[in-house]
Protein backbone atom coordinates (compact mmCIF):
# COMPACT_ATOMS: atom_id res chain seq x y z
CA UNK A 1 0.00 0.00 0.00
CA UNK A 2 1.16 3.49 -0.75
CA UNK A 3 1.91 5.63 2.32
CA UNK A 4 -0.03 8.82 3.15
CA UNK A 5 -2.95 8.31 0.73
CA UNK A 6 -5.37 6.29 2.86
CA UNK A 7 -7.81 7.89 5.33
CA UNK A 8 -7.37 7.21 9.04
CA UNK A 9 -9.35 4.17 10.19
CA UNK A 10 -10.49 4.41 13.81
CA UNK A 11 -13.44 3.71 16.12
CA UNK A 12 -16.20 6.32 15.70
CA UNK A 13 -19.27 6.86 17.90
CA UNK A 14 -22.42 7.09 15.77
CA UNK A 15 -25.63 8.43 17.34
CA UNK A 16 -28.97 7.56 15.72
CA UNK A 17 -31.10 10.55 16.69
CA UNK A 18 -34.38 8.90 15.61
CA UNK A 19 -34.10 6.03 18.11
CA UNK A 20 -31.51 7.58 20.48
CA UNK A 21 -29.14 4.65 19.97
CA UNK A 22 -25.33 4.75 20.03
CA UNK A 23 -22.96 2.55 17.99
CA UNK A 24 -19.18 2.33 18.12
CA UNK A 25 -17.98 1.16 14.73
CA UNK A 26 -14.65 1.31 12.94
CA UNK A 27 -14.85 3.98 10.25
CA UNK A 28 -12.93 6.48 8.16
CA UNK A 29 -15.64 9.14 8.59
CA UNK A 30 -14.09 12.58 9.06
CA UNK A 31 -15.53 14.52 11.99
CA UNK A 32 -14.38 17.29 14.30
CA UNK A 33 -16.76 16.52 17.19
CA UNK A 34 -15.93 14.18 20.04
CA UNK A 35 -18.11 12.54 22.68
CA UNK A 36 -17.58 10.29 25.67
CA UNK A 37 -19.19 6.84 25.63
CA UNK A 38 -18.64 4.14 28.27
CA UNK A 39 -15.63 5.96 29.72
CA UNK A 40 -13.78 6.52 26.43
CA UNK A 41 -13.68 9.55 24.14
CA UNK A 42 -14.52 8.88 20.48
CA UNK A 43 -14.95 10.96 17.35
CA UNK A 44 -18.72 11.62 17.19
CA UNK A 45 -21.14 11.62 14.24
CA UNK A 46 -24.95 11.85 14.19
CA UNK A 47 -27.21 9.81 11.90
CA UNK A 48 -30.83 10.34 10.90
CA UNK A 49 -31.51 6.65 10.14
CA UNK A 50 -29.70 3.46 11.10
CA UNK A 51 -30.57 -0.21 11.52
CA UNK A 52 -32.09 0.67 14.92
CA UNK A 53 -34.70 3.00 13.42
CA UNK A 54 -35.17 1.96 9.76
CA UNK A 55 -38.55 0.23 9.18
CA UNK A 56 -36.97 -2.60 7.16
CA UNK A 57 -34.72 -3.68 10.04
CA UNK A 58 -37.22 -3.06 12.84
CA UNK A 59 -39.95 -5.15 11.16
CA UNK A 60 -42.39 -2.26 10.84
CA UNK A 61 -42.20 -1.99 7.05
CA UNK A 62 -45.46 -2.47 5.18
CA UNK A 63 -45.25 -4.49 1.99
CA UNK A 64 -47.82 -3.67 -0.65
CA UNK A 65 -48.99 -6.41 -2.93
CA UNK A 66 -48.58 -5.62 -6.61
CA UNK A 67 -50.84 -7.53 -8.95
CA UNK A 68 -49.67 -8.52 -12.40
CA UNK A 69 -51.18 -7.22 -15.64
CA UNK A 70 -53.53 -10.19 -16.04
CA UNK A 71 -54.75 -9.99 -12.44
CA UNK A 72 -55.43 -6.26 -12.84
CA UNK A 73 -57.38 -6.91 -16.04
CA UNK A 74 -59.48 -9.64 -14.40
CA UNK A 75 -60.11 -7.46 -11.38
CA UNK A 76 -61.17 -4.52 -13.54
CA UNK A 77 -63.69 -6.57 -15.53
CA UNK A 78 -64.84 -8.75 -12.60
CA UNK A 79 -63.57 -11.97 -14.11
CA UNK A 80 -63.09 -14.96 -11.85
CA UNK A 81 -59.87 -16.92 -12.20
CA UNK A 82 -60.19 -20.57 -13.22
Amino acid sequence: MKPNIHPEYRDVLFHDTASDTYFVIGSTAATTQTAEFEGKTYPYMTLDVSSASHPFYTGKQHVTKNDGRIAKFNKRFNRKSK
